[in-house]
């Protein structure tokens, strides 16, 4: 049976003086993929940056490997595995492909895990082996997509966040990230804890999905005992793919 890696229960956290999320409760094991499907502005970028300590906690737990970590500062749940890939990417736009990967680097927080380090990262994703010495913003949106994961990878996380990392990129870039996720996801060493906005994406990787509205879970096949329907979870997100 695998480990309980990344947990919320009865969470509540948003911006200041707004509260976003209301009652959040999920489990998240290791070697798993968990994706957040919901409408723009319902909470699910909110509900990444509570895991990363972003957020102003209000009620309720987060635990990391049964450690409670809701009131750890973002550096302490960086170390302790908590691995972050914002949206808005968040390179050091100065700084060279290589420098901005091994300026990540650490030990892994549980003894055990294999370490990633630069060249297991290039072998993830070629691309930036290609572009190494290139600086940060000389790359293109994708690129430096494919450069904030590994930067992530970096900090030898035993949770990966994913905040729409597919979103405006175009499709070969697309197809390169999503091999490097069925990857990541069939060596299981990491949760995977993905925000999408497509339902065909996220059931790319995993069958296991919440839907958020309003802040809160509306619907969550794991409680359900049932596989995800993507014409059900489309009705539920507001969007259709066909």
């Amino acid at each position: 049976m695998r480990e309980s890696i990344l947990s919320c229960s009865q969470l509540c956290s948003g911006w200041g003086e707004t509260q976003v999320l209301s009652d959040i409760s999920f489990k998240l094991d290791a070697g798993h993929v968990l994706a957040i499907l919901g409408r723009n502005g319902v909470g699910k970028s909110t509900l990444l940056s509570s895991v990363v300590g972003r957020t102003t906690h209000r009620a309720g737990t987060i635990s990391l490997a049964g450690r409670t970590i809701e009131t750890l500062p973002v550096y302490e749940r960086a170390k302790l595995g908590i691995g972050f890939v914002p949206q808005e990417r968040e390179i050091f736009p100065s700084l060279s492909v290589r420098e901005n990967l091994l300026v990540a680097g650490k030990r892994p927080a549980r003894e055990g895990d294999r370490l990633w380090t630069l060249d297991r990262v290039v072998d993830l994703m070629p691309r930036l082996g290609e572009r190494i010495n290139n600086g940060g913003s000389q790359l293109s949106g994708g690129e430096q997509q494919m450069l904030s994961i590994g930067r992530a990878l970096m900090g030898n996380p035993s949770v990966l966040l994913l905040d729409e990392p597919m979103e405006g990129l175009a499709p070969v870039i697309i197809d390169g990230l999503i091999q490097a996720l069925h990857r990541l996801r069939s060596e299981g060493d990491l949760a995977i804890l993905l925000v999408e906005q497509h339902v065909s994406l996220a059931l790319e990787f995993t069958d296991r999905v919440i839907v958020l509205d309003r802040g809160a879970i509306v619907y969550d096949n794991a409680s359900a005992k049932e596989k995800p329907d993507q014409a059900r979870l489309e009705a539920l997100v507001g969007v259709s793919e066909h």
